[in-house]
């Protein structure tokens, strides 16, 4: 059984910085792509960033140049450092793991608040 574990959300002023972390444990397909997804409140669930096992990565245009995606394979954790933050980054931040082998395999953490004021 695979489990997303996440932290490191909290209350920032407008302007500041947060990082969020995500580990994985379980057994894991080394080819995948971690990646982060928000939702705002009444709003649908959109992606933020995603980064393959390969490295490369992938941005929301509102997010570009502020928000940083990275991943520690070894340690099956993925971060997001989000800088300048503005107050409509508030939502709730989810992590997502997902690959195909046979069938699509798709998990996702509970969840972290993320709360920035103007």
């Amino acid at each position: 059984q695979v489990q997303l574990v996440e932290s490191g959300g909290g209350l920032v002023q407008a302007g500041g910085s947060l990082r969020l972390s995500c580990a994985a444990s379980g057994s894991i397909f080394s080819i995948n792509a971690m990646g982060w997804y928000r939702q705002a409140q009444g709003k649908q669930r959109e992606l933020v960033a995603v980064i393959m096992s390969s490295g490369s990565t992938n941005y929301a245009d509102s997010v570009k140049g502020r928000f940083t995606i990275s991943r520690d394979s070894s340690k099956n954790t993925v971060y997001l450092q989000m800088d300048s933050l503005k107050p409509e980054d508030t939502a709730v931040y989810y992590c997502n793991l997902y690959w195909t082998a046979w069938r699509v395999y798709d998990y996702w953490g509970q969840g972290t608040q993320v709360t920035v004021s103007s």
